[in-house]
């Protein structure tokens, strides 16, 4: 016999303002505590230096975690000038000090030349997997593994400040998904021919999702203190936090179903769909729009599932947007 899951099931996906020191994994596991969830995953990991938007998916929002993983995020950085480190950060072994021999125009110039679509190669430090194992853990004994590079697009990139006392610069990044920021600081410091890493660095968005979303942790706890709020009382308050889960989809068209699609969707059929261009689409039921999952094109023309929820969603009233 199957063990009954813990926890109670929801759905829906959460902001969580993530702080300092901790790791991405510890975040969502207090976070999923606190829900009481039976279900939790994250959407791409934050080093434990940086702070910022880490959106937890519960229950069957973990369904389409990966358009949040692949949308493009935003970042504001801090960086230290004449110092370079073994991981990009000012966690790292300094390699090398150098004087800062720059002016503020050859400075918004090497800015500006990493405006567009290169390759970037994955930091040794980061959380990307090696034979099963994280390259971080390879680096930390010393070993170099190969690495692919990958295509990223840096939409915008803005010079925010520029500290000429104390060495000291701050961007605002637009970048595509698998951008490394501290691979860019890494790069910017080799252009200036000083070296340079991160000192901060914080998301700001995922996606079209704003900060203004954003709870840390230690708000969401001190709410529920101050409400005195415990047990069940609690997860009613917490769950009127909780997006929608098809937030996550809003680059996609929606398609618009009757309920005898709804039943063919559900079973694996396909329906007959007039002008159905071909691609992905968010499905919603008419007439409460109600959305129960993606579906995509067929060579037919026809509509067909390509991911769809459970039948049982017990928290779908208490989203909201």
């Amino acid at each position: 016999m199957a063990k009954k899951p813990k926890g109670r099931p929801l759905d829906g996906i959460f902001l969580l303002d993530k702080s300092i020191g901790l790791s991405s994994n510890k975040a969502l596991q207090q976070l999923k505590h606190l829900y009481g969830a039976q279900k939790a995953g994250h959407t791409g990991a934050l080093d434990p230096l940086a702070t910022g938007m880490l959106p937890i998916c519960f229950g069957e929002a973990t369904k389409f975690s990966q358009f949040l993983l692949d949308t493009d995020k935003t970042y504001v950085v801090r960086a230290k000038l004449g110092v370079r480190t073994t991981t990009s950060d000012s966690d790292g072994e300094v390699v090398s000090e150098k004087p800062v021999l720059i002016t503020q125009t050859q400075l918004e110039s090497a800015v500006a030349g990493f405006l567009g679509t290169t390759d970037q190669y994955p930091s040794m430090y980061s959380a990307l997997k090696y034979q099963g194992q994280p390259l971080y853990k390879y680096a930390r004994e010393g070993i170099e593994v190969p690495r692919k590079c990958r295509k990223i697009t840096v939409f915008s990139l803005t010079l925010d400040e520029y500290d000429d006392i104390n060495q000291e610069v701050q961007l605002t990044a637009h970048v595509s998904k698998g951008t490394y920021i501290r691979t860019i600081i890494d790069d910017l410091g080799e252009v200036l021919g000083c070296g340079a890493h991160v000192i901060m660095l914080h998301r700001s968005a995922v996606g079209h999702y704003p900060a203004s979303q954003m709870m840390s942790l230690a708000d969401l706890e001190a709410k529920l203190l101050a409400q005195n709020l415990a047990g069940t009382e609690a997860h009613g308050f917490l769950d009127t936090l909780l997006l929608p889960m098809d937030s996550a989809l809003v680059a996609l068209p929606e398609v618009i179903i009757t309920t005898e699609q709804e039943v063919a969707f559900k079973n694996g059929q396909t329906s007959d769909m007039a002008n159905l261009p071909e691609g992905v689409f968010r499905v919603v039921v008419a007439p409460d729009m109600r959305f129960i999952g993606i579906g995509e094109r067929n060579e037919l023309g026809q509509l067909k599932s390509k991911r769809g929820l459970s039948t049982h969603q017990p928290n779908d009233d208490s989203a909201v947007s």
